[in-house]
This record gives structure tokens, sequence and C-alpha cells, in this order.
């Protein structure tokens, strides 16, 4: 099918009964491709190892992943604006795999990096778009529980995929999983240009427009709420193995069974919060919010206690990710005549919220304070988005019109 064919269509959406197959491939999609993010902690010593260069130089790639991530979803979505949504995605899969493939088949740390920082460029690109995608295949009272679907490709990343890819590395060398990876996305395109129906916006897409939705206040609250919110839970999840060996004394064999649990709680979460936050986003918003404020309190007082500790581990997930419908759900609703551009910054700012927390960790960490002070950083962030989401709700009442306010 041409471009200029697909450009032109028009799907009917779905009104009721199970979301669209296409929502799930999608998520299967991004799963396939987030897992290389996750992937990379657990392989870091075998990469520095086999390229003879420090530990700590190896931890660029992270870093080099991120920032293709943060920087790249919107200029991309701006230049892929007028084309078709389905190539735009098949393309961002195929650069994806190809990149990834040219990573493993050199000696160079300088490629490898350079290959990382394309990577994240394709993945921000792919997940931004493939967003937009799902919510043009379903109703507008659904909105938010197809881009929570979609978004829970990553929570199976994050509990399964890099771990899996990590125990493949560990009998096929680092470049094993990163294999794996690879030839997943090319299933996952090859699947997206078979069974993901081409969808158009509603309006001609205008570049102009895009800009001008950008400048939408309430939309930068928005993105603030994203970004506080994802530091909150990332920052505790993110030094889990540790807090749990040191703090709370858990031997390292349970380390990842534990992790597990908060991937098995991010997943319930974003199926909670996909429901709620449809009718009610801001309930979503808050009820995570507040979530993770009380399970990382929870853990920091009772951190010798493996068995609550353990449980706060997997409400913690539920709370993270009940957030992450509502955050795109609001996204979409204040930039729904130009969600491209809006949608791609979501991403980039859910990715800055990751990035920040070594910082936020590594500054109470070199002030001596101790791992103990890892949940009540993220204690303090979730405190600071509850008023965030608070004016964005206040806004959101006062711009309605009619009875219908969206929200009860």
């Amino acid at each position: 099918m041409s471009a200029q064919t697909e450009a032109h269509e028009e799907v009917p959406r779905r009104t009721g009964g199970r979301l669209p197959f296409a929502v799930y491939l999608l998520a299967f999609s991004l799963f396939a491709m987030g897992s290389a993010e996750f992937l990379l902690a657990g392989v870091l010593p075998d990469i520095a190892d086999d390229l003879n260069i420090s530990l700590s130089s190896a931890g660029a790639l992270i870093s080099a992943f991120a920032i293709g991530v943060v920087i790249g979803g919107p200029p991309l979505a701006v230049l892929t604006l007028r084309w078709p949504r389905r190539t735009t995605l098949v393309l961002s899969q195929a650069v994806f795999a190809v990149c990834v493939a040219i990573g493993l088949i050199t000696d160079s740390f300088t490629v490898l990096t350079v290959t990382r920082f394309l990577c994240g460029l394709a993945y921000a690109g792919f997940w931004a778009v493939a967003a937009v995608t799902a919510i043009g295949l379903v109703t507008p009272d659904r909105t938010a529980r197809a881009s929570g679907v979609v978004v829970s490709g990553l929570s199976v990343a994050m509990v399964a995929g890099g771990p899996a890819g990590a125990f493949l590395s560990h009998f096929t060398g680092w470049r094993g999983g990163f294999w794996a990876v690879a030839a997943l996305t090319v299933l996952g395109a090859v699947a997206t240009a078979v069974a993901v129906p081409a969808t158009r916006a509603a309006q001609e897409p205008s570049v102009r427009r895009e800009l001008r939705t950008m400048r939408k206040p309430q939309l930068w609250v928005v993105y603030a709420a994203t970004l506080l919110s994802t530091a909150a839970y990332m920052i505790s999840y993110n030094y889990l193995a540790a807090f749990l060996t040191d703090i709370t004394g858990v031997d390292s064999v349970w380390v990842p069974p534990i992790l597990v649990l908060f991937g098995i709680g991010a997943f319930a979460g974003l199926s909670i919060g996909g429901r709620i936050a449809d009718g009610r986003p801001h309930h979503a918003l808050l009820i995570g919010a507040v979530g993770i404020l009380t399970a990382s309190v929870l853990l920091a007082v009772l951190a010798d206690h493996t068995i609550a500790v353990v449980v706060l581990v997997l409400l913690l997930g539920v709370a993270g990710f009940v957030l992450n419908p509502a955050i795109y759900g609001r996204v979409f609703t204040v930039a729904a005549d130009a969600p491209t551009l809006a949608g791609a910054t979501a991403v980039s700012m859910f990715q800055l919220g990751i990035s920040i927390v070594p910082v936020l960790a590594g500054v109470a960490l070199g002030a001596g304070a101790g791992l103990i002070s890892i949940p009540w950083l993220g204690a303090a962030l979730a405190v600071l988005t509850v008023p965030v989401v608070l004016i964005d709700r206040t806004t959101a009442r006062s711009r309605a019109r009619g009875p219908q306010t969206g929200e009860s």
C-alpha cells in the first residue's frame, strides 16, 4: 500500500468491548524496543570487559540512549508530521533494529555509543506515534485505556524483557540479548505493517498548529506532573537492589523476584489507571501520587521489616503506573487538535524523569545520607506532584464548557 493511499484512509473506531488487536500489537513493539533500555544495566560489566573500557565509561551507553529519547521525540514528531503514521512506526522500528545490529558487529565503543543514541531517537519517535495511533483506533472515552495498554509494553520490558535479555546474554555473551531485541523489533515491524490499520488525523497535519498547541500553559503543567511522578517512583526502583540487600537484609538471590513484583504491580496499576482515567483522570493522578508518597514513606520507616518491604514494592509499582494512562489522557485532551508533538514531548518528559534520578540520588548519597534517603526523596517528589495535579484539575474545571466536564 502506498503512503499516499494510507494517508487518506480512515479507520472506524471501536465503540465497545475489547480494545483493537492493533493496540496490543503496538504494546508488544514497545516492549521489544524498550527491553534494550533495561537490558543494558545487566550486561554493563561484560561490555566493559569485552571492549577494554572502565565500568563508568560503559555507563555512558545508558546516558546516550536516554539523551536520544529526551531530545529526539519532539523534533522527529515535527519532521514526520505529514507522514502516514503506520509508515513512521515501521520506519522507526527498522532504524532501531539496524542501529542495534550495527552496534553489535563493531568493537568500537564510539560506534556503539552513537548507535545507542540513534536507538534512543528511533525509540522516542515510535513511542510518541504509537500512542497517537492507539487513540486513533478507539473512541474518545477510551483514549486513556488505549494509551495505557501501549505503555504497558514498557512495564513488561522492565519486569521481563530486560531480565530475560540479561539471562540470555549470560549464556551467549552480552550481544546475545541485543540480537534477540533486534529480532523482536523486526518481528514487530512486520506485524505493524500487516496488522496495524492506517489512521489519519482528524485535521490536516500542521506544524504551526502543533507548535501553537505547545504554548498552552496547561500542557506544561501536565508535563511537570509527568516528570515529578516518574522520578518519584523510579528513584526507589532504581536503587531497590542495594536497598533490599544493604538496608532490609534480603539475600541477593531474592532480589530479582522482588523486582518482578514491582513489574507485576506496574502492570496492575496500568490496568486500573486506564479504567479510571477515561472518566476521572485527576482521581487517577491523585491516587497515584498519594500512593507513591505513602509507599515511599513506609519503605523508609519499615525498611527493616522484610515482609512489609516486599508488599510495599508491589504497591509502589501499582501506585506509580496508575498515573500513566491519566497523564497521556490529559496530554491528548489538552492537545486534542495537535497531539503528535505533544505526545512526543510527554515521552521526553517521562524519560527525563528517569534520567534525573541518578543526579538526585547521587547528591544525597554523596552527602552521606545513605540508602535510606532514597525513598524519602521519592516521597518528596510525590509531595511536589500533588499540587501540580491540583493546579491542572482547577484549570481544567475553569475551562470546561457545558455540563459535561469529563470529571465527576
